[in-house]
């Protein structure tokens, strides 16, 4: 057992059917699989319990509830008060969310959601055994009314997407996981992304072995949008970084406060990677036809987005583009717009959603927002675990698509599934901070990474 967060490595996540039948097999195979799991479950609450109340054990009638009961029983043979029941007790030391796990497959019926309400006003910490009661497992959002918010999760034989993405990053608390000795034997239904490698700078390389970026956006008022984008691409390494300003005048500089970047344009630079649409407005959907048609890697985003969604034309041109050459970072609004639904909807299963853009698309997306997920044509997806509520600051998202052009720039034979996972990552990582961490310095934060 070990605490999970954060990755050092990529993990496999397994939803909630492939986990169903990894742990039947498991089961036939070691008789003593709840038993390992209801003393990983109880070594884990010993560690957690700080005061000398009882532990309160809530155990439904499933295999969850089975390994609650055999926590109940090791706390108990080590001397802790238990209390084992759908009621609390007067002061407990510590909750066991043991009531439904991946056995959820409709909204908790009310007598279940009153014990969910009881343990959530007890005052005690809550660990949740595999999953918080009421949460689904695929998606990570509530099944009914209510999900317990828990301040501990320790998750059993395979990891569940759901704990990573949407509101499953605020009801799973600190995660923590045990395989309970077991391999899974099947393959994996999506990635948990771990930190990649920084692109290899050779000692005889110059700038013209580190590729070109090509930032185009900015309309007055929003170019702060498009030079962050490009401060971005250059401070992860790109060779060179030109800037296309839309409705700059003849003889201003690219970025006063950034002497390193140029002014250039698609038409002066055709094997730059585009990172259009940052702070763009509608003055960008003038210039999309020639930018879809020739450049051969884009990263889209903002307002390049938007005007994709309400022209069927571009889409038409974004589907011809090669395969692998294209990647997409919609926030929730802007994914919601280009498949066409609310994002209410959308949030609701974010994989899903991610999935049915990149194959619309036939591109690369990166569904931004709490646990941003990753999804191509024809590859497994990936859930960012890195990043918090530090990145909720404007222009925190051009930052990203500005690292991902520099990243790409840097590696012009890699597909864009690789880029926008290691790019993601990142980014994740660089904005875990308390507070707010302004755009400028997510730049700085970032660049000692690469």
């Amino acid at each position: 057992m070990h605490a999970l967060l954060p990755t050092t490595t990529t993990l496999p996540l397994f939803d909630v059917a492939a986990s169903r039948r990894i742990e039947a097999r498991a089961l036939a195979h070691s008789p003593d699989l709840m038993a390992r799991a209801g003393l990983s479950i109880a070594k884990l609450a010993l560690a957690l319990r700080r005061d000398e109340g009882p532990v309160w054990v809530a155990c439904g009638p499933g295999n969850n509830g089975g390994d609650g009961r055999v926590a109940a029983q090791r706390l108990a043979e080590a001397g802790i008060a238990v209390h084992l029941s759908h009621s609390p007790p007067e002061r407990p030391a510590l909750v066991i969310d043991a009531l439904l796990g991946l056995g959820l497959n409709r909204a908790p019926a009310p007598e279940l959601l009153a014990t969910m309400a009881a343990m959530q006003a007890c005052g005690a910490a809550i660990l949740a055994v595999d999953l918080p009661s009421g949460l689904l497992g695929d998606t990570g959002q509530p099944a009914g009314e209510r999900a317990v918010r828990a301040d501990h999760t320790l998750q059993l034989l395979t990891l569940k997407p759901g704990l990573f993405t949407g509101e499953g990053r605020a009801h799973g608390g600190r995660l923590w996981f045990d395989d309970l000795g077991i391999t899974p034997d099947e393959a994996a239904s999506a990635d948990l992304l771990g930190p990649a490698a920084a692109p290899a700078r050779s000692q005889t390389s110059h700038k013209g072995s580190h590729g070109q970026v090509l930032v185009v956006g900015g309309a007055p008022g929003t170019q702060g949008a498009a030079r962050l984008a490009a401060r971005t691409a250059l401070a992860c390494g790109a060779g060179r970084v030109y800037v296309d300003l839309l409705d700059l005048s003849a003889d201003e500089a690219a970025d006063p406060g950034q002497p390193e970047l140029m002014r250039g344009t698609a038409a002066e630079l055709p094997q730059a990677v585009g990172v259009i649409g940052c702070g763009a407005g509608a003055a960008i959907s003038d210039a999309l036809p020639a930018l879809l048609q020739r450049l051969p890697r884009l990263v889209i985003d903002a307002d390049a987005l938007n005007a994709i969604a309400a022209d069927a034309s571009l889409q038409a041109l974004l589907c011809a583009r090669a395969p692998a050459s294209t990647l997409l970072t919609p926030h929730p609004l802007e994914a919601a717009r280009l498949l066409g639904c609310d994002t209410v909807s959308l949030q609701a299963d974010r994989l899903a959603a991610a999935q049915a853009l990149a194959e619309r698309f036939s591109c690369t997306v990166v569904l931004k927002g709490s646990g941003s997920v990753i999804a191509s044509r024809g590859e497994r997806p990936a859930i960012c675990a890195s990043g918090g509520p530090a990145l909720a600051t404007a222009g925190s998202g051009d930052v990203l698509a500005g690292w991902l052009g520099g990243l790409w720039a840097q590696q012009p034979g890699a597909p864009a599934h690789r880029i926008a996972c290691a790019g993601v990552d990142a980014h994740g990582r660089a904005g875990e901070a308390g507070g707010v961490r302004r755009a400028g310095d997510l730049i700085s934060q970032l660049a000692p990474s690469r």
